[in-house]
């Protein structure tokens, strides 16, 4: 079935349309950004829906220049007054901010030729597949997920849901630089969350979910039933541990949050405040000399289809490309939007991100690290005594000194093999020593969200328990 609402609008010419008016009102430099998306929501919890949503959005970005100044705005009215009123907006707020001698658009030689850039097709982003079940089906994916994880075991007991959701996007920018382009993306997942309850009465819950471009490259709901309910499962009996310093495995799941700490951490934006204790850090190692981490916005995964920080340009009109932020340990890149990268006295390694509103931050695109050889298996065979991570909550990681501190949950590992699950604790240390002792670094690299690691093992931990 088609998304709802969906029609022909042309979202490229509007964008360059806008720009245009502000030109024309007297803008120095104008960039717009125009989208749309589609989305369809079903969670429902012991086979009955509990909520189900479908819904359309349209939005209009614009962001003026007055010499040095700028401002932005945005509207959800695409009629030609609301259109107007957006132009007069933005020029409005412009003439009372402060001029910014960094402030301005790319110059016009860092597009490139057009003829080199990617497209929205080129890198698969979007799958007509997405919407070609009737809501009706889509009900009956989540219903199927959760179902195999209650039928799974008989200590399966309670849930907290199945879910299946699906998106489609399009999205336009264009500037007065001369630069206008557009995409179209699309996303589908299907998830279940199971209880589980253990001999004491004590509840444990976990879940899975899988998530794809394409309907045809989801795993069955029952696969990712039966894996909720595996993961729950081995959470029964969990229990502390005493304080002690380890090595700790992370999970690939919880190995990712560490790599988004370092995207975090190499951000222009933390650079250029002097945010950050990787500020100054450029050319000298960092990290585990098997550490490579690489932003990588033009990706494609097995088998063909974009990756979830895929893109043919970023939100400033600029293609995107491969950055090596860290290779084998050394500390090769920051990751730059034009601003930071002027404030820097850098170039942009097409990193900006926006929404409708506002000036551009810093984004990463596929972001990861190179996967290792070894099996998760073998290292976790390699520890003696020490944790393998599942969970991470809170947020503690400080930029500026590095300090980590995040509460934890997983399995004991005893002479090699994973012996009982592992709550109420704290796991702690400083991202700088901790980047420096990693051990090992698994083969098992598989992109589930834009940012992706392999199993990874850091020694020298702290874990406050009991």
């Amino acid at each position: 079935m088609a998304p709802p609402g969906a029609t022909a609008l042309d979202l490229e010419s509007l964008a360059a349309d806008v720009v245009a008016q502000a030109m024309k009102a007297g803008a120095t430099d104008a960039e717009a950004v125009a989208r749309e998306g589609d989305e369809f929501s079903v969670n429902l919890r012991m086979g009955a829906v509990e909520t189900l949503k479908e819904s359309g959005s349209r939005g209009l970005g614009l962001r003026v220049f007055l010499g040095q100044r700028s401002a932005s705005a945005s509207t959800s009215d695409l009629t030609a007054d609301g259109i107007r009123q957006l132009v007069e907006g933005a020029l409005s707020l412009a003439r009372v901010t402060e001029e910014d001698p960094f402030a301005g658009l790319p110059d016009a030689e860092d597009f490139g030729p057009a003829a080199t850039r990617k497209t929205g097709e080129d890198l698969h982003l979007y799958f007509d597949d997405v919407y070609s079940l009737a809501n009706e089906e889509r009900i009956e994916w989540a219903r199927r997920a959760e179902a195999a994880a209650l039928q799974a075991d008989p200590r399966i007991t309670n849930s907290d849901g199945g879910s299946f959701d699906a998106s489609t996007g399009r999205k336009a920018l264009a500037n007065s630089r001369g630069f206008a382009g557009s995409y179209r993306t699309s996303y589908a997942s299907v998830a279940a969350a199971p209880l589980a309850k253990d001999t004491d009465g004590r509840m444990q819950r976990d879940g899975w979910w899988s998530g794809a471009r394409s309907l045809a490259h989801l795993a069955s709901p029952e696969a990712v039933g039966k894996e909720a309910a595996r993961r729950a499962l081995r959470r029964l009996g969990a229990r502390r541990v005493p304080t002690q310093r380890v090595p700790i495995v992370f999970a690939p799941e919880t190995a990712r949050t560490l790599i988004g700490s370092v995207f975090e951490a190499a951000s222009g934006d933390a650079i250029w405040r002097g945010a950050s204790f990787l500020a100054g850090k450029l050319g000298e190692a960092i990290a585990a000399s098997a550490m490579t981490i690489v932003d990588d916005n033009t990706l494609l995964l097995p088998p063909g289809a974009g990756g979830f920080g895929s893109s043919p340009f970023d939100d400033e009109g600029l293609p995107s490309r491969r950055t090596v932020v860290v290779e084998n340990g050394v500390l090769r890149n920051y990751l730059l939007n034009t601003y930071t990268a002027r404030k820097l006295g850098m170039k942009s390694t097409h990193n900006a991100a926006r929404g409708l509103a506002g000036a551009p931050g810093v984004g990463c695109g596929n972001l990861f690290l190179e996967p290792g050889t070894l099996s998760p298996e073998e290292i976790v065979g390699e520890v003696k005594a020490g944790l393998y991570v599942t969970g991470l909550m809170g947020f503690g990681t400080n930029l500026v000194t590095g300090d980590y501190s995040r509460g934890a949950t997983g399995l004991w590992i005893e002479n090699g093999q994973c012996t009982h699950a592992v709550e109420e604790i704290t796991i702690a240390g400083n991202l700088a020593e901790m980047l420096r002792n990693v051990a090992a670094i698994g083969n098992d690299l598989v992109f589930r969200t834009a940012v992706a690691a392999p199993t990874l093992r850091i020694d020298g931990m702290t874990i406050a328990g009991a």
